[in-house]
């Protein structure tokens, strides 16, 4: 399994797009993000619309079939004279509020509409590539698995049980003979 993280906007941001005139950090994968709760993938960056830091907020251009839209649409005040119609996203898994889609929203909010509003408190997010955990090497004379090596152990096995056959028929021999 992997570790979750909690996020903010702007640090999934800074992760995808560096600081402006920075070079950005070749080492970071795209980004998972999964439900709060239930840890089910909700979408990834790879569909990255932008972020909302006043609000908490990520959107997404597309999410995972784990995001369910709510069929209530209501009312939202997003600021004075910023009334929205707003519908819910919900985790298929846990049931629990993702966040939501602008279905209709006055002409400064015309960016939100139509794309998936996450609130960050309630996703966390995994970096692919970020595992670091690895088995410990045997040493330097380990050798991958791979066909002509399985070939050349199970040659050495058949060689050696026909050596332990060979063996046991002549101690048999000895043994006849006391």
């Amino acid at each position: 399994m992997f570790e979750a993280s909690s996020i903010n906007s702007s640090t999934v941001e800074e992760k995808l797009f560096g600081h402006a005139g920075e070079d950005v950090d070749g080492d970071d994968g795209p980004v998972v993000f999964i439900c709060g709760k239930c840890k089910l993938p909700v979408g990834d960056s790879l569909s990255w619309d932008g972020s909302e830091d006043g609000q908490n907020q990520i959107r997404l251009k597309r999410v995972t079939d784990n995001v369910l839209v709510g069929e209530d649409t209501r009312l939202y005040e997003a600021s004075k004279k910023s009334l929205c119609l707003i519908t819910d996203l919900f985790c298929q898994g846990c049931n629990s509020v993702l966040g939501m889609i602008y279905a209709s929203t006055p002409k400064n909010l015309d960016h939100k509409r139509f794309a998936f509003c996450l609130n960050v408190a309630d996703i966390d997010s995994y970096i692919l590539g970020s595992a670091n955990q690895m088995l410990a090497a045997e040493g330097p004379k380990e050798q991958p698995v791979t066909l002509e090596y399985r070939g050349i152990v199970e040659q050495q096995l058949t060689e050696m049980k026909m050596l332990v056959m060979s063996m046991a028929q002549r101690l048999e021999e000895i043994e006849a003979g006391l």
